[in-house]
């Protein structure tokens, strides 16, 4: 005959498994009396303990009630899970144990329910699957340094109206910049950086409220940049280097203070003095290796620039006195067409000549001197 601790145990583990839902764990805690009691009298007799049984209910109790994660989320992760084929990064994803300590996953505190999915720097390969778009509460969402991640924007990141953290960079994405992210009201990061994405920049993004910033940067996007980017709500940081943008630079950027703008290695063509300004707070302004044209004399540098990147363009002029009286931590106006003397003062000597050769008749400290 089976010694009662293993009946009672036997009957604890199928009474544990034929609980499932939530509505009646409640009832299980409201009225924990009522089951130890029906338990109790079975027992009492058998030589076990009251106090025995109160543990093993504890036991029971908080084992049944440890999962946090909301079931509707669960089943979308583990969708999301098959759609990548079930990559070994994400072997904690394991439907017997609670989503919310999963591996790449976060959820509130209160509600628990998912408000973060960061994949990064794994083995994965396919398109991001629809299901993404499952995950109503989601405000970080991140695919990033996953080279064999490939397709077009997935569609559904439409739906994530919290969404106010977008990541989908280092990977192979194709296609266009989709114009429905303009429809993502809480971003205030967006960042699109390293892939192999195409076509115009969509002038709707300029219709994100919150943005901080903006990385559409190390893609192959064509075409100008859009005149409406000088009309945001909140003035982001502004990442466009590396693709293929030509045209002129939105005479609208003359309303935009920056505080990071980089448009380096580019195809843009005529004046830049649009983004500096005497009474702007910009900082770091990266417009190297483009096609642009003007007189570097006549522009006013706003007095908190702390590093410009003007190089291997068509820049004429001189170097203005004006830049002494800038904190400069680097400076490069290399390869381009400026004359006269480097002026004395301030950081301008504190660079070295590659800062300024290879310019049409530049000279004076650190260059040679004038003649």
């Amino acid at each position: 005959m089976d010694h009662p601790c293993h009946t009672l145990c036997f009957e604890l583990m199928s009474f544990r498994q034929s609980v499932h839902h939530r509505s009646l764990l409640k009832t299980m805690y409201k009225y924990p009396h009522t089951i130890s009691i029906k338990f109790h009298t079975k027992y009492e007799n058998m030589g076990i303990p009251l106090i025995s049984l109160l543990c093993l209910f504890t036991l029971l109790f908080s084992s049944a009630h440890s999962e946090l994660c909301n079931p509707t989320d669960k089943k979308v992760l583990l969708r999301i899970k098959a759609a990548l084929n079930n990559p070994y990064l994400l072997t904690s994803w394991n439907p017997a144990t609670d989503c919310c300590k999963w591996y790449c996953v976060k959820c509130d505190s209160t509600t628990h329910r998912i408000n973060s999915l960061t994949i990064f720097s794994g083995k994965i390969s396919g398109q991001i699957p629809a299901e993404v778009g499952d995950l109503p509460y989601l405000k970080t969402l991140e695919f990033h340094k996953l080279s064999n991640l490939t397709g077009p924007i997935q569609p559904a990141i439409a739906k994530l109206k919290s969404l106010s953290f977008l990541r989908l960079s280092w990977t192979n994405l194709s296609g266009p910049v989709p114009e429905f992210l303009s429809k993502l009201k809480n971003l205030t990061f967006f960042d699109l950086s390293f892939n192999d994405l195409s076509g115009y920049i969509p002038p709707s993004l300029s219709l994100l409220p919150n943005l901080n910033a903006l990385h559409l940067d190390r893609n192959k996007l064509t075409g100008p940049i859009p005149e409406s980017f000088g009309k945001f709500t909140k003035v982001p940081d502004l990442y466009l280097s590396h693709n293929q943008l030509s045209g002129k630079i939105p005479a609208s950027f003359a309303n935009m203070d920056f505080n990071v703008i980089d448009l380096s290695r580019n195809r843009l063509e005529g004046d830049a003095s649009v983004v500096f300004g005497s009474n702007k707070t910009t900082q770091i302004v990266d417009m190297s290796r483009n096609l642009l044209q003007f007189d570097l004399s006549k522009v006013k540098f706003p007095k908190s620039l702390t590093s410009l990147d003007l190089n291997h363009n068509n820049i004429t002029g001189s170097i203005p006195v004006e830049m002494t009286k800038l904190n400069l931590q680097f400076l490069n106006v290399s390869y381009n067409r400026l004359c006269g003397q480097i002026p004395v003062g301030g950081k301008l000597q504190s660079f070295d000549n590659s800062s300024y050769f290879h310019n049409r008749c530049l000279c004076g400290s650190p260059l040679p001197s004038c003649k």
